[in-house]
């Protein structure tokens, strides 16, 4: 109906409740449909909170979540929390509630309202794990007061890791003068005026200078690019006394060797933020790509020379995710990417540490797999390659011989024997084949492992899914809406977010 769509818009577009009752409004409705009477403004606020539901979580077996917290303009602080669970192979995601936590974030408050969350949202049992940024009182309410797993966000891991790169006296100088450089450009009229000249002149898009924030990820590189892009023009600047002041140009200009360890930091840079970028899509698996990526910075990207950012970075990354730590190997992270067929071989860790995590993954299954223990070596394995195509063939007989005599025929006993098995002699997809697509077309060969790999390839390795929403609840909860309940709030973001 009309009155239902004009709620949508409202919660969609974010607009003020009071816009049903605007005289140009009113007259929009009027002439488009003469017969339809705008209803007021309670009657709209009533018809949004009947929409203030959803029912895909009622059909997700497991879920991961990812939680956030942000504060507005008017000091308020909120937590954002989102769900994320795999259905008939695609990745779906809910923002469950954005609610107001006036009191204190101690870990004990956060354990509490998350744990309230799950029971509201009847996911008691069902939540695998909780993403969340680096903070001591989050990772500590998760680790020690909840029922499901804690995991930090990778970009924030990430970026922890380069800010440790960047605490290089000789780095850490030059990021300060490109800095100063930048802020010159953003507070002088003047001088911005005569860099989009000398970039007109020099044939270059006008590009303004890009300043760095600790608290955004990558933001260092794209400084770093933009300065690389437009140094000429901002030489001629600088050097041109009609614009700039002699005095001021000496401490502004950056000197040859700090363009120099520019031109050296920016190929490291462009790889990590790559590896940032590759795993903040909410819509695409993205935990079992964590140890990879990692491993594949460390060998290659960040391959020790006798660089010290370099060598910062990688002993930060290696001190943070242990990828050699036998430890690490009932964790979800390394749990999903054996069950990711793009990622299962594993060559990425060392053998112990491969043969744990299949066996962890046995454990996990509530009928005992019987996985490929530890006495089987990887020359064994490789030759069992050449049986593939022979248990395909197999498998698909079952699947035959299942659909004509019905499920008791197929035995799930002996299905579970040789699943994980066959599952690692299978030969791996590419890196660039969507993980999801592959289990749907081979679900009913691997029964048990699909459910695993349901309860495992939901979870995200980034906490961007709830930051994504400040932006959202920044338009929402504003100086002009001061009167919105909590509750509405927190109901419009959820309708703006999964309508």
């Amino acid at each position: 109906t009309t009155t239902v769509l004009i709620a949508k818009m409202i919660a969609k577009d974010m607009l003020p409740i009071n816009f049903v009752e605007g005289e140009r409004f009113q007259e929009l409705v009027e002439y488009i449909e003469p017969e339809y009477t705008v209803l007021a403004r309670k009657t709209i606020m009533a018809r949004l909170e009947k929409l203030y539901t959803d029912d895909r979580l009622a059909i997700a077996e497991k879920v991961a979540i990812t939680t956030d917290s942000w504060t507005t303009l008017n000091t308020e602080s909120y937590v954002t929390i989102a769900c994320h669970f795999i259905r008939q192979w695609k990745m779906e995601s809910i923002i469950l509630q954005t609610h107001a936590m006036p009191e204190r974030h101690t870990t004990e408050n956060l354990a509490d309202m998350l744990n309230t969350a799950a029971e509201t949202w009847n996911l008691k049992g069902k939540i695998t794990t909780c993403v969340h940024d680096n903070a001591s009182n989050i990772v500590l309410a998760n680790t020690a007061l909840l029922e499901w797993e804690s995991n930090s966000c990778f970009a924030y891991t990430l970026q922890l890791a380069i800010n440790d790169g960047f605490k290089v006296s000789s780095i850490n100088r030059v990021v300060g003068a490109a800095s100063r450089l930048v802020s010159h450009f953003h507070h002088s009229t003047v001088a911005t005026q005569a860099l989009k000249l000398k970039l007109q002149q020099q044939n270059l898009l006008q590009h303004r200078p890009l300043q760095y924030c600790k608290t955004r990820w990558n933001s260092i590189n794209d400084m770093f690019e933009r300065l690389q892009e437009q140094r000429w023009a901002i030489a001629a600047v600088l050097s041109d006394r009609s614009f700039t002041k002699l005095a001021g140009a000496r401490t502004l200009e950056l000197t040859d060797d700090s363009w120099q360890i520019i031109e050296e930091l920016l190929p490291v840079l462009r790889s990590l933020k790559c590896a940032t970028t590759a795993l903040c899509d909410e819509s695409e698996v993205s935990l079992s790509m964590v140890y990879p990526v990692t491993a594949t910075l460390l060998s290659k990207h960040l391959k020790p020379v006798p660089e010290e950012f370099k060598t910062a970075v990688s002993e930060s990354l290696r001190r943070r995710l242990e990828p050699a730590a036998l430890c690490r190997a009932g964790k979800a992270a390394l749990i999903s990417s054996l069950l990711d067929p793009r990622h299962k071989h594993l060559k990425f860790i060392d053998a112990p540490v491969r043969m744990a995590v299949r066996e962890k993954l046995d454990e996990l299954n509530d009928d005992n797999i019987v996985g490929v223990g530890p006495h089987t070596s990887m020359l064994e394995l490789e030759a069992a390659n050449s049986t593939v195509k022979k248990l395909r063939t197999e498998c698909d007989k079952h699947i035959a011989m299942a659909t004509l005599f019905g499920d008791d025929y197929y035995t799930e006993k002996a299905s579970v024997q040789t699943e994980l098995e066959n599952y690692i002699l299978e030969l791996c997809i590419p890196p660039d084949q969507d993980p999801l697509e592959w289990w749907k077309v081979n679900e009913n060969c691997y029964r048990k492992l699909a459910c695993l790999a349901k309860a495992y390839l939901c979870i995200l390795t980034t906490s961007v899914p709830a930051e994504r929403v400040f932006s959202a609840a920044g338009l929402i909860v504003n100086r002009l809406r001061s009167r919105l309940s909590l509750e509405h709030v927190d109901m419009l973001i959820f309708l703006n977010k999964n309508l």
